[in-house]
């Protein structure tokens, strides 16, 4: 990552936000020592944030906040020093950064649930009109949009699903 996201090291778009997999294999893969959710709706509600905060381990601190905050604090380096895995709910919000001024370069996708006014493109990837035109955007951008539910798992390219 550039200067202006010091500490700042993944980006997922995961609507389960902190949960198994990322407590426990993103977070000893990428060797996090901070998870930040960027979420609106979350972030105005104490008592979803400290349902969110109690799947994260133990030695990892946790910011859940909103998507102008989340830009404010990259943007002026507050994680410096830190090793960040940034998660979103959905692409508007990795948008949101990149209009902002975030260079963010690669997204990986985790798992968007059906929703009302979903189409399924993947067994655990379901998308709006909305949505899908945003993943479309990141791609014209040069954003490199990948699929993994794990680490472990085949990287795949969402643009071959689109």
């Amino acid at each position: 990552m550039t200067d202006k996201m010091k500490g700042i090291i993944h980006f997922r778009i995961d609507d389960r936000m902190i949960h198994g997999q990322v407590a426990t294999q993103w977070t000893n893969h990428l060797e996090v020592t901070r998870i930040m959710v960027i979420n609106d709706e979350v972030a105005s509600d104490e008592m979803k944030k400290m349902v969110v905060r109690m799947a994260a381990p133990p030695n990892v601190s946790t910011s859940i906040i909103n998507k102008e905050l989340a830009l404010n604090n990259i943007s002026s380096g507050k994680y410096a020093g830190q090793r960040v895995l940034v998660i979103s709910v959905s692409p508007l919000d990795i948008e949101f950064l990149i209009n902002g001024g975030l260079p963010i370069k690669s997204v990986n996708v985790g798992n968007l649930s059906r929703r009302e006014g979903t189409a399924r493109i993947r067994p655990t990837i379901n998308i709006t009109e909305d949505e899908r035109a945003s993943f479309q955007r990141l791609i014209e951008k040069k954003v490199d949009v990948t699929l993994m539910q794990t680490p472990r798992d085949t990287k795949e390219y969402f643009k071959n699903f689109l």
